[in-house]
This record gives C-alpha cells, structure tokens and sequence, in this order.
C-alpha cells in the first residue's frame, strides 16, 4: 500500500494532439534544464528511465500538465515564473488555469476489479509489435497484451516506490481500435482495449510507452446505475 500525491493541471486554451511534445518543450524551457523530471534527460546524452512523474497531455483539446508522487513537488518551478505564458506553434499560449485538481490515493492490490479504458497506449516496440504479428490466435495476442499491461502497472509501482505484494490481475475484455500513430516521427501502433485490473488506477495516469507524451492514458469506466 502507497500513498500517491496526484496532480492534474488543465489550462484554459486549446492545442492539437501533434502540439503535445511541443507543449513539453515549452514547459521544460520555461523551468530550465536542471528541473529534469520535466524532460528526463540528465544530461544532453543520458536519460533518466524510469516512469515519468510529469507527464503532458491534451485534456478536451486543453494542455494538461500530469504531476504524480515527487513531480507534484516539483510544479512550483512552473508556478513561480512572472509569466506561464508559452510559445507554441509560432502563436503564444495565454496559460490560464481551467481546472487544478489535487488529491492524494491509496494505490494498493484489491479483490475486487475495476474497469478502464487505455487510450493510444504504445504496448510494444517494433520488435514487440512483430511478434505480436506472428500470433494466429486472438485469446493468444490478448494474452499477449495482457502481460505487457501488467509490466506497465509494476513499472508504475516501481516508479513511484510501490512495493507490490499481491498478484496484480489484469484483463482485456474489449480490445478496441489499433491505429497508427508518430512518435517523434516513428510510425507505432497505439492500442486503445478495455480492461479489468484488481489495481485502482486513478483517471488519465498513462501506462506503456511514452506516457510523458501522453500516450496511454487510462480512464475509468463506471458502470451506470439501473
């Protein structure tokens, strides 16, 4: 069981899905390059692997700023600039805050499950995607998935030093849209499935690959009341 500080910071403008890594840019440029959970990179050829506590999304069509367990301590470096004003896309953003919601979680292993939708979620790299091709059988390829998605939950856990001791369930039931995506000009597959873990995930945490990007963002699905 972990306590997990989350941040979500949604401003009031608006920017397109390829602006996202331009939005990072600019967020990064304004705090300076030694706040590195910002961009991740220690240096200018050395990065920092591990999951990202800040993470940039596009929340209806608004830039998001994503701040999970140390990165929530880290937003100040943002804050304190006279101006959050940025320039993307050769047009300045008037950064107005729309939404700041902060809370505090309790991430542990339930018995009971709870449901998701994981949207652009980058699964497996070239050679993941490849071996994923060369599976026949559907439950095979869900199977498939359904351990790269619980590597992603640990990986979170590891991220934000959460010791997990009881057995993480995870299954798709619906696998979605397979569409093709570009991530830094690399053409990638993003699976977008519903799935069931026994892990309570809190709403646009990303899992998989290039989750500062917002790739992989989870939402929960409730069930509607008869």
């Amino acid at each position: 069981m972990e306590k997990l500080k989350f941040l979500r910071v949604q401003f009031d403008t608006e920017i397109a899905p390829y602006e996202i890594p331009a939005f990072r840019g600019a967020i990064a440029s304004k705090v300076g390059r030694d706040s590195v959970l910002y961009h991740n990179h220690l240096d200018d050829k050395t990065f920092r692997y591990g999951y990202p506590l800040i993470q940039y999304k596009r929340v209806g069509k608004q830039p998001t700023i994503l701040c999970i367990g140390d990165g929530v301590d880290e937003i100040h470096k943002f804050f304190e600039n006279s101006s959050w004003n940025v320039t993307l896309s050769n047009r300045e953003l008037d950064m107005k805050i729309a939404k700041l919601d902060m809370h505090q979680f309790t991430m542990q292993v339930w018995e009971k499950d709870f449901t998701y939708k994981i949207f652009n979620w980058i699964a497996l790299n070239q050679e993941g995607y490849k071996e994923y091709n060369k599976l026949d059988a559907l439950a095979d390829k869900i199977l498939f998935l359904e351990k790269k998605l619980t590597g992603n939950i640990l990986s979170l856990a590891k991220g934000i030093n959460w010791t997990v001791q009881k057995e993480i369930r995870t299954k798709i039931i619906d696998l979605g849209e397979l569409r093709p995506v570009r991530v830094k000009g690399i053409r990638m597959m993003a699976f977008n499935p519903t799935f069931k873990t026994n892990v309570f995930l809190p709403n646009f945490i990303g899992l998989g690959g290039k989750v500062s990007l917002g790739f992989g963002t989870v939402k929960e699905v409730r069930r509607n009341k008869a």
